[in-house]
């Protein structure tokens, strides 16, 4: 379980400062951004019921490693470092997050 709060809040950091790059970014991407901080907080979300050790955290993780996947195809063919960093680290934080969901059902 370690292992995977600790994808989480990667993921969530990686997420976080995703954010703000994009923010940055001259031609902003408004459907990108919502979903990076999808991702961000459902990854906190997850990483935080696995801490208090709650009976739902493998619905959360279920739903965490689906919108994981989902940014990480959306920042898979960019062409920015932080992009391949954050598709790295939601593909990292998806797997783990399926295994722990399965434990649960």
């Amino acid at each position: 379980m370690k292992e995977c709060i600790d994808n989480c809040l990667n993921c969530f950091r990686v997420c976080e400062e995703a954010v703000s790059r994009a923010i940055e970014s001259s031609n902003i991407n408004t459907e990108h951004v919502k979903l990076l901080q999808a991702c961000a907080t459902i990854c906190m979300t997850s990483a935080e019921f696995m801490m208090i050790e709650s009976n739902y955290h493998y619905d959360t993780c279920g739903l965490c490693a689906k919108i994981c996947r989902a940014c990480a195809k959306d920042c898979e063919n960019g062409s920015e470092a932080w992009m391949q960093e954050c598709y790295e680290a939601c593909t990292k934080c998806a797997y783990s997050c399926e295994g722990m969901s399965k434990m649960g059902h």
